[in-house]
């Protein structure tokens, strides 16, 4: 049976806002795969490609992956050369997506090139910066409005909650670090990803690996490690959720610190660290309880 003219103007006018599509975004950081849901809530379908306990670093996006950054209208990448694969993303993307590096502008701390130790490249690991992830809140925040103006009002609001959820963060992660003297903030890791934190928490970092995990330490490295250990008194080394123990054993054997709990330095954990306030916390928190 038709429907009259008037009851179908009727029926499409009333129809719920979720009935509207859906902002398509690819993201290939599990930071930003929850930044977008958040901010962009039931207004969003988001594809995170790069899921809890994969190693960033090693990733590579398989053409099941292109097939849908190319229909996606947003991709976002934390930049600072942590995906290597970004002409790839262009052109599967071609026209259609806006590529988003969301930390490109963020003043950024330098490391040692996994391929040339002699050459200084940008830290990736900027969002164990509080002060960076508001920033990236905001970036994604605007990037998504701009797509979808219409929206605006929503992301807006629901990036101020996650501001709010962000500054709670940063006034417990404060309170708890002042367990912690100044004098025993040296922070021993399995590869180098905690600089951002270290700078923002007054923390001295000594990385065992460097920013990849397959950049094995040198036995010189090893030594110097050893011997910062044993003058300052660390208490505790830190391995990371997809590190080796092999050399961290070793060097427990050397100096008598023990090793602590896992840390999550390239991402989003599962369980409890499934998301970033979960995982920011379990990090602080294993730092402080296991050297104070």
């Amino acid at each position: 049976m038709k429907l009259p003219t008037v009851l179908l103007a009727l029926l499409f006018t009333t129809l719920p806002l979720g009935a509207a599509e859906k902002l398509r975004v690819s993201s290939f950081s599990t930071i930003l795969t929850e930044l977008a849901g958040q901010i962009g809530g039931e207004r969003v379908t988001v594809t995170g490609h790069v899921k809890p306990g994969i190693d960033p670093h090693d990733f590579q996006p398989k053409p099941a992956d292109l097939k849908i950054v190319a229909s996606a209208q947003l991709i976002l990448l934390s930049a600072k050369h942590m995906e290597g694969y970004v002409n790839k993303l262009q052109d599967g993307a071609g026209a259609k997506g806006v590529l988003l590096e969301v930390g490109a502008n963020f003043a950024s701390l330098k490391i040692a090139d996994e391929h040339d130790p002699s050459r200084l490249v940008d830290d990736p690991h900027w969002w164990h910066s509080l002060t960076n992830m508001e920033k990236a809140t905001k970036t994604v925040r605007d990037a998504l409005s701009r797509i979808s103006p219409e929206d605006k009002a929503l992301f807006t609001a629901n990036a101020a909650q996650y501001l709010e959820r962000l500054d709670t963060l940063e006034k417990w992660s404060k309170k708890k670090l002042a367990e912690l003297p100044r004098d025993r903030r040296q922070l021993v890791t399995s590869h180098e990803a905690f600089q951002y934190f270290c700078k923002e928490n007054g923390f001295t970092l000594h990385a065992i690996e460097g920013v990849s995990r397959s950049d094995q330490p040198s036995s010189k490295k090893v030594a110097e490690i050893v011997r910062v250990i044993k003058e300052a008194g660390v208490k505790a080394i830190f391995p990371e959720s997809l590190s080796n123990p092999k050399v961290l054993k070793e060097i427990t054997r050397e100096t008598g610190a023990k090793i602590g709990p896992e840390l999550h330095g390239d991402g989003l954990g599962e369980g409890g660290a499934s998301t970033f306030d979960g995982m920011y916390r379990h990090n602080v928190t294993a730092i402080v309880d296991a050297l104070k």
